[in-house]
C-alpha cells in the first residue's frame, strides 16, 4: 500500500451525541473532505453495564443517572438505517465497533465491508471469535494493551483466516503527545507480519499523524467533530470539521514528499547547478 493509499477513518463514535442530525452533518464533512470511511460505536447498554452503574448518578443532558447518559448517546435501528442509506448516498464507506455480541449480531444485517476491534474489546475472546468467524477485513485498535494480549487476538483472527490490520494505540483522552510512542508501528509490524495502523486520541491536527504516516502506518483513524467544546468524553481529541481538509491533503501529501529514494538532479536544479557548482 502506498501512502497515499493510506485507509482515512474518520471516527464520529458517540460524538453526535444522539442526535441525527449531529452524525449526518460529520458524515458529509468527511465525505467532502476526502476520508474512505466513517466510523461509530454500538452498544447494548443493557448488556455492557451492570445495573448498579446504570443506576449511579451522573448529571448529562439526558438525565440524572448512567443510564441517561448512555442511553441518550446511542443509536437504534431507526438511526442506523438512517445513516446506511446517507453513506451509500455520498458512496462513503461506514462500519462500528461493537462493545458486546448483541450489538455485533446487530451490525450484521446491514452487510459492511469492515469490521472494527475496540481497545477496551481486546481482551473479550469471545467477541473476536465472532468478529473474525465473519471473515471481513477488521481493524484492532491496541491501545490499553500489552504483545501478549495482542497475539493472542492476532492467533484468532489468523486461525478464522480473516483478514485483519492492527492499529497502535494509546487510549488516553486526549493523548499526550510524549506517549504516542510511534516506534509501536515498526515493532507491531516486525512483530506480527501484518499492516498495521494508528488511531489517534490527540488534540493536534497533523503533528502525530503525519510521522505515523512517515512510518508507513496503512490506515489512521481520528474522531472527528463539530466542535471540541461540545459535551462528551471524546471531543477535546478529535478534529473539528473546518480541519478535516487540512487533515486529509497532509497526510495525502506524504507519499510524494518521501520520493522514490533514488538520488538524481532534478530539472529545477540546473539553473543552480550551473550558477553556482563548483567544478575543479
Amino acid at each position: 500500500m502506498t501512502m497515499d493509499n493510506i485507509f482515512l477513518i474518520a471516527e464520529i463514535g458517540i460524538n453526535h451525541n444522539g442526535e441525527i442530525k449531529i452524525a449526518k452533518e460529520l458524515i458529509k464533512a468527511a465525505s467532502e473532505a476526502g476520508f474512505d470511511s466513517v466510523k461509530f460505536q454500538k452498544r447494548d447498554v443493557e448488556t455492557v453495564y451492570k445495573k448498579e452503574f446504570l443506576d449511579s448518578p451522573r448529571e448529562s443532558p439526558w438525565g440524572d443517572t448512567q443510564r441517561h447518559q448512555k442511553e441518550g448517546i446511542e443509536f437504534g435501528q431507526k438511526e442506523y438505517l438512517e445513516i446506511n442509506d446517507f453513506c451509500k448516498s455520498l458512496k462513503i464507506e461506514w462500519f462500528a465497533s461493537a462493545w458486546d455480541l448483541k450489538s455485533q449480531t446487530f451490525l450484521q444485517q446491514f452487510n459492511l465491508n469492515y469490521n472494527k476491534v475496540a481497545s477496551a474489546m481486546l481482551g473479550h475472546k469471545e467477541l473476536l471469535e465472532m468478529i473474525a468467524s465473519e471473515k471481513k477485513k477488521t481493524f484492532i485498535s491496541t491501545g490499553m494493551s500489552n504483545v501478549e494480549e495482542i497475539a493472542i487476538a492476532v492467533e484468532i483472527f489468523k486461525n478464522k483466516k480473516c483478514p485483519f490490520e492492527l492499529m497502535h494505540c494509546n487510549s488516553s483522552y486526549p493523548m499526550k503527545e510524549i506517549e504516542a510512542n510511534l516506534n509501536c508501528i515498526k515493532t507491531l509490524k516486525d512483530k506480527f507480519k501484518c499492516d498495521v495502523g494508528y488511531s489517534g486520541h490527540e488534540t493536534s491536527l497533523i503533528s502525530i499523524s503525519l510521522p505515523a504516516a512517515i512510518l508507513g502506518a496503512t490506515s489512521i483513524e481520528r474522531h472527528i467533530t463539530l466542535d471540541r467544546s461540545m459535551y462528551g468524553s471524546d471531543q477535546s481529541a478529535s478534529i473539528e470539521t473546518h480541519a478535516l481538509n487540512k487533515f486529509v491533503m497532509s497526510i495525502r501529501s506524504v507519499n510524494k514528499i518521501m520520493g522514490d529514494g533514488i538520488k538524481k538532479i532534478y530539472d529545477s536544479e540546473l539553473a543552480s547547478r550551473k550558477k553556482l557548482r563548483v567544478i575543479s
